[in-house]
């Protein structure tokens, strides 16, 4: 999925949710920018699957900025429109992630 999700970022075939919006600019770290999230989607790992989600499978990616900020975002991959959709954006809280990757106890 993830190499499906780069391709739409790389030829701008993206939809951000009014969610995913909402969270960009309201990020308790600071605001999360489109390029930020360009960013972090080519250096990014799925780091959770969801395939049964609904009305497409989703995946929850943690890339980083080239300034190195953390962020994770969960990304739908709209095969039949060839489209990466933006669910949610958010930096991970140190205190709830180990090394952004795994969720603490």
């Amino acid at each position: 999925m993830l190499k499906h999700l780069r391709a739409c970022f790389v030829a701008d075939r993206v939809l951000y949710t009014l969610h995913a919006r909402d969270e960009m600019r309201q990020e308790e770290f600071g605001p999360i920018h489109e390029q930020e999230v360009f960013e972090a989607i080519r250096s990014g790992k799925v780091i959770e699957d969801y395939p049964d989600d609904e009305p497409y499978p989703c995946a929850l990616v943690y890339g980083h900025t080239t300034a190195g900020r953390p962020i994770h975002m969960v990304c739908a991959y709209a095969e039949d429109d060839d489209r990466a959709i933006v669910i949610t954006v958010y930096e991970p809280d140190p205190d709830r992630w180990v090394d952004f990757e795994r969720r603490r106890p």
